[in-house]
């Protein structure tokens, strides 16, 4: 994981919930530009019961 994330799961999800919101289009865009892991981040995200809804291009 990007070492400029935080590792605390609710803190990661809104980080990256707003660079999608704000800046990507699509999960895969926003794990390729900021380099990251994507299974890695949903495994995180999903042990906070999020997943990602790529109608909505957030986690819910």
């Amino acid at each position: 994981m990007n070492q400029n994330l935080p590792k605390d799961p609710v803190m990661l999800l809104s980080v990256i919930n707003t660079n999608l919101r704000d800046f990507y289009p699509d999960l895969d865009t926003l794990c390729q530009e900021l380099q990251l892991d994507k299974e890695t981040l949903i495994q995180t995200l999903e042990k906070i019961d999020y997943e990602y809804d790529a109608a909505q291009n957030q986690f819910i």
